[in-house]
């Protein structure tokens, strides 16, 4: 088979990749709001329990995680009311071999109040975590640390490190497929310009985004400051972590494929050129007169040498013939030994890429598996190589269609059996993919319900459907396939001849319209040359004859008798005005037997030509509907791998479902963001006299599905508790449509009111609406939204 390989039309491909990116950004904007952000290893429990109160200071804090994580002396940290750090700054291991758990020690002695523990860790599969939470002695204080808002992986850094692995993913498949189409469908797209870059491009995009990430470690898993990628300490702390041991190892391994890239494209490229492709054509070039006439002699001399050679052959006929059918037999031999030495050293170049690309791919392939989701978790030492085998899957599919797609439209015919040998490539890929996967989303998942239930199970179903329609249009690119027919390899050699007679013609092309800009630019400054000429004697002309006439008019009337002066005539001397008039044309202008086309029709006439070969390359490109249905659903297959590839990215960075179904069953069917206290501080001001002050609200555990009791105390601006003559407080969920649900308050001291019993059905966002009446006219209402955790 034979699938033309004539420009396409740009506008079509750049529609459906935009398409795709569209469709990607649209799935990821509606998760964003539902998948966590990283939240691999999640904080399971902790003692003292978020939120309670102790009677006395306990000795220390602990954490305890769903997996395993790594901590540092400045992972825990312990915050007293005004903010000051009370913990030793010493972490301690409290991990045994089926719980995860880390602590910091407290002094003794600590005062009443409440207390604020935020910490920071590096999950076993390298995204960063983060929390905080609070914990009170003898009685809640009035005021307590910050905590913070954004969590470890966050913000600017977070979002260039996300881009930095999806553009990894992408040149991993890039250069492992590219690579693997080339070795194992088709040798000759080794010399294809297209697909070399696409090769390239790959290894150079996978480089780059690795050394990004390894600077970007520091600032992902710390201080979310991206001027500390040039930290160089905590540059020297990530090396020692298994992350950035991975990313280590895959840029030694990105050192060896760059020379198996050079060899690809080389030796392997050459071995495998056509025969006579890069023999020189014997022309002979015109020389001067003088060698014409030599040749012209030695030609002469060539003839009487020729006829007396034939003189000669005629005599000694018998003997030569004998001794030429030795030569010819000896020649034949020696062909057919240098054709047998050209195939033994492409099967030798050829086993050695294959074997030594499988290596460097599955290393590659490994520097994920040793540092993500498979790494940790149920069966590690199965996942892992599964996960290897996942990548290899993905990169043999999706980057062998990524060449396919090049060859067709930027490069010279494909083959049908290369076309086909994809096909079984691609066939096989699928198989493994449903395979590795089916154990992946067991692993991940567990139950059926989490897949509806959880981010990553939501996920997962949406990257099945995507590789189902990836499938479906697959299936219609075999059949596209199937109907095409083999084309002579005469005819395959004829349109590679019109391939390279089309760039030949527009590289000339392009030559042609740099030349007539050239041309162009000069004559204009030519033009401008002559003009400044023209003004500057035109300025010299008049300065004259403004002189003649001065001089006239100075000395008077000329006396009798006195010659007149000639007509034109001036008291200069005559060579000063007739220089204006003598000087000859400059060689700067056109001759007058100059017909050369204009500059602009030129640029007009190329135009027209380029317009006419383009909508050749149309009707050629669109005659056969078997071969434009082809390029059309393997164009359509890439635009959809896109996206495919896309939500492979993310569901790599969200938290698997059986990681989050073991943390709502270890805190009791809640997450791990519930039962966490909402303390509220909503000034206000009802108009009227004394009208100003603030309400303080503290919620707890402020949880849905258990009684929750409301705290309100309210000030003065000066800071001291008042009382007033009414507050009222209200709970409205409007995403859910319920409320408001009225809170009864009970006045319980000077300024302060309390609430017990109150029933949040549903978690999520809540809107709290407070009442507050300073006077019988005069009073206020006041709106803040609150989180309740699940």
């Amino acid at each position: 088979m034979v699938t033309t390989g004539l420009r396409p039309r740009r506008s079509a491909v750049l529609r459906l990749l935009v398409v795709a990116l569209a469709l990607a950004g649209a799935l990821l904007g509606g998760l964003g709001g539902a998948a966590p952000a990283s939240a691999h290893a999640a904080l399971t429990g902790s003692t003292p329990a978020q939120g309670s109160v102790a009677d006395r200071a306990p000795e220390q804090v602990t954490l305890t995680f769903s997996e395993g994580v790594a901590m540092g002396d400045d992972s825990i940290r312990v915050l007293d009311p005004q903010g000051k750090r009370v913990d030793d700054e010493k972490l301690r291991n409290l991990s045994s071999d089926r719980v995860v758990k880390y602590g910091a020690g407290l002094p003794s002695g600590l005062r009443d109040g409440t207390y604020t523990v935020a910490w920071q860790a590096v999950s076993a599969d390298s995204h960063p975590v983060s929390g905080a939470f609070t914990f009170s002695i003898g009685a809640p204080s009035k005021t307590s640390a910050p905590v913070p808002q954004q969590e470890a992986g966050g913000g600017l850094v977070g979002a260039l490190y996300g881009i930095a692995r999806y553009l990894a993913y992408a040149g991993f498949v890039l250069l492992a497929g590219g690579a693997a189409f080339v070795v194992a469908c088709r040798p000759a797209a080794a010399l294809v310009r297209s697909v070399q870059r696409l090769v390239v491009y790959g290894w150079a995009l996978l480089t780059g985004t690795t050394v990004v990430m390894l600077l970007l470690r520091t600032p992902y898993t710390g201080s979310g400051d991206l001027a500390d990628v040039f930290d160089l300490g905590g540059l020297q702390q990530v090396l020692i972590t298994k992350p950035g041991a991975a990313l280590v190892s895959r840029l030694l391994l990105l050192a060896a494929a760059a020379l198996f890239v050079a060899v690809l494209f080389g030796a392997y490229a050459r071995a495998h050129q056509p025969a006579g492709a890069d023999e020189p054509e014997e022309t002979e070039e015109p020389g001067e007169p003088g060698e014409v006439a030599e040749r012209g002699q030695r030609g002469e001399a060539d003839e009487r040498g020729a006829a007396d050679a034939e003189d000669a052959a005629e005599e000694a006929g018998a003997a030569d013939a004998a001794e030429e059918g030795d030569a010819a037999e000896k020649g034949d031999a020696a062909e057919e030994a240098e054709e047998a030495e050209e195939a033994r050293r492409r099967k030798d170049l050829t086993f050695g890429l294959g074997f030594g690309g499988v290596i460097v791919a599955t290393g590659l392939a490994a520097t994920w598996a040793m540092a993500e989701h498979a790494s940790t978790g149920l069966q590690p030492a199965v996942a892992m190589p599964v996960d290897v085998l996942h990548l290899l899957a993905v990169a043999a599919w999706l980057g062998g269609l990524a060449a396919l797609v090049v060859s067709l439209y930027w490069g010279p015919p494909v083959e049908r059996a290369a076309v086909r040998r994809f096909s079984r490539i691609a066939f096989g890929s699928v198989v493994v993919l449903v395979a590795t996967g089916l154990y992946q989303s067991w692993r991940q998942v567990g139950t059926w319900r989490a897949l509806t239930d959880t981010a990553y199970g939501r996920l997962l179903l949406i990257k099945v459907a995507l590789v189902v329609v990836l499938v479906g249009i697959a299936w219609l690119s075999r059949q596209w396939t199937g109907r095409l027919a083999e084309v002579p390899a005469g005819e395959v050699a004829a349109a590679e001849l019109r391939a390279a007679e089309d760039a030949e013609q527009d590289a000339r092309r392009e030559a042609e319209q740099d030349a007539a800009k050239a041309a162009g630019q000069k004559e204009r400054e030519a033009s401008e040359e002559r003009g400044d000429r023209e003004a500057e004697k035109a300025t010299v002309g008049a300065s004259a004859t403004t002189a003649a006439a001065t001089a006239a008019a100075a000395t008077g009337p000329a006396p009798k008798g006195a010659p007149a002066p000639k007509s034109g005539s001036s008291p200069v001397s005559d060579h000063s005005t007739s220089a204006p008039h003598d000087t000859p044309a400059t060689d700067d202008g056109p001759s007058a037997g100059d017909d050369s086309p204009a500059p602009a029709r030129a640029a007009q006439l190329a135009r027209q030509q380029a317009a006419v070969r383009t909508a050749r390359t149309k009707r050629q490109r669109d005659a056969d509907p078997e071969r434009l249905g082809l390029r059309r659903s393997v164009l359509a297959e890439a635009a959809v791998a896109v996206v495919v590839l896309v939500v492979t990215t993310v569901l790599t960075a969200t938290e698997p479902a059986r990681t989050e179904a073991a943390v709502k069953a270890t805190s009791g069917g809640r997450s791990a963001e519930a039962g966490r206290p909402q303390a509220l501080t909503i000034p206000f001001d009802t108009g009227g006299p004394d009208g100003k002050g603030t309400a303080r609200v503290r919620l707890a555990p402020g949880s849905s599905g258990r009684a929750n009791t409301l705290q309100l105390r309210i000030t003065d601006p000066s800071g001291k508790v008042r009382d007033v003559p009414e507050v009222k407080v209200s709970f409205t969920q409007k995403a859910k449509k319920l409320g408001p649900l009225s809170v009864t308050t009970r006045h319980t001291g000077k300024g302060q009111w309390r609430a017990s019993g109150i029933q949040l059905p549903v978690p999520g966002k809540w809107q709290l609406s407070l009442v507050v009446r300073t006077s019988d006219i005069d009073q206020v209402t006041e709106i803040k939204n609150v989180k309740i955790g699940s």
